[in-house]
C-alpha cells in the first residue's frame, strides 16, 4: 500500500499533486515539454507511476493541472501587491513589477513553443488559465483610461502588447543588472501605454 503523506487523505493528495507539479515543472525548463515522461515525472517527485495516474489521465492533463495551479496562485498575488493603491499609474507600475519579480517564484515553459507539442484543446485550456492574469492589466487600464491616466486603447490588444514584453525571455537573463531593468522596462511600458513619466537614462 502506498505510502500517506500528509495527516488526512485529502493533505496526501495535496502534497502529491504539488510534487508532481514541482517535478513537472523542473523537467520542463531542464529538456522541455515535449521529452518529458510521465515516468520522469513520477521518479522525481518520488511517487510511484500510478499515483500519477490517479491524479492526471496524461502529460498534458498534468500541464493544464500545473498551469491552473500556478496562474490561480499568481493571480492572488498580483491582487494582493495591488491592495490599497488607488492611483492607477501606480497600479499598473505595481503590476509591472510583480510580474517581474514574482515570474522568478513560477515555472514557464522554455523550448519550442507549447502550441508545437501540445494539442489544440490543451493549448486551448492553458491559454485560458492565463487569462487570470490578463484580466487583472485589463482591469488597470480600464481604470486608468476611466480617470483619464491614459489614453483612450484598445485594452485587449494593449494587454497582449504588454505582456508580450514583460514575457521576454531577455528580461531574465542573470547577467543584467535587474533593478535597472525592472525601472527600464517600468518606464517603457507605462510610456508605450500614454502614461506621462520620465524615461530611464
Amino acid at each position: 500500500m502506498p505510502k500517506i503523506i500528509g495527516a488526512t487523505l485529502r493533505e496526501h493528495r495535496e502534497q502529491v499533486r504539488a510534487r508532481l507539479f514541482e517535478a513537472l515543472a523542473e523537467l520542463i525548463v531542464e529538456q522541455g515539454f515535449d521529452a518529458v515522461t510521465l515516468s520522469q515525472v513520477a521518479a522525481r517527485a518520488g511517487v510511484g507511476r500510478t499515483a500519477v495516474y490517479n491524479h492526471f489521465p496524461d502529460k498534458e492533463a498534468l500541464l493544464v493541472g500545473l498551469v491552473m495551479h500556478e496562474t490561480t496562485a499568481w493571480a492572488k498575488a498580483l491582487d494582493a501587491a495591488l491592495i490599497g493603491i488607488d492611483n492607477p499609474v501606480d497600479q499598473l507600475r505595481t503590476y509591472i513589477h510583480a510580474q517581474l519579480v514574482l515570474k522568478r517564484n513560477f515555472h514557464f515553459a522554455p523550448g519550442p513553443d507549447l502550441r508545437q507539442v501540445i494539442s489544440a484543446q490543451t493549448h486551448a485550456q492553458v491559454r485560458g488559465h492565463v487569462v487570470l492574469v490578463e484580466r487583472i492589466l485589463a482591469g488597470v487600464l480600464e481604470r486608468g483610461m476611466a480617470a483619464g491616466a491614459f489614453p483612450a486603447q484598445d485594452v485587449d490588444l494593449t494587454v497582449r502588447l504588454v505582456m508580450s514584453c514583460l514575457s521576454s525571455r531577455a528580461l531574465t537573463n542573470p547577467d543584467n543588472d535587474r533593478a535597472r531593468t525592472i525601472a527600464q522596462v517600468e518606464s517603457f511600458v507605462l510610456r508605450a501605454v500614454g502614461a506621462r513619466v520620465p524615461a530611464v537614462v
